[in-house]
């Protein structure tokens, strides 16, 4: 009995794992694809800092994003661990 409530309990932790491995995956690819090369001509006409968007995207802005999915993955996964008791 205890090794079946086991067992459902780690495949909901992993399964709340990958949703969010998922969730920072699309986004990386999304700000690498889609804002620094598919996007990046439209983007183009949009000047920050004075540089177009879509270079800003590919030199600059992705990384500061990168950064940030750093933050977010290792707070929403201590928030995962707490919520499955798997914490330090």
């Amino acid at each position: 009995m205890n090794d079946k409530i086991s067992d459902e309990k780690s495949k909901a932790y992993w399964s709340a794992t990958l949703g969010l491995l998922t969730w920072i995956m699309a986004v990386w690819t999304f700000v690498t694809f889609g804002c620094g090369i598919l996007l990046a001509p439209m983007l183009d006409s949009i000047h920050l800092g004075g540089y177009p968007l879509g270079f800003w995207f590919a030199q600059q802005g992705a990384i500061y994003i990168y950064i940030a999915l750093i933050f977010i993955y290792a707070k929403k996964m201590g928030d995962i661990d707490i919520k499955f008791d798997v914490h330090e």
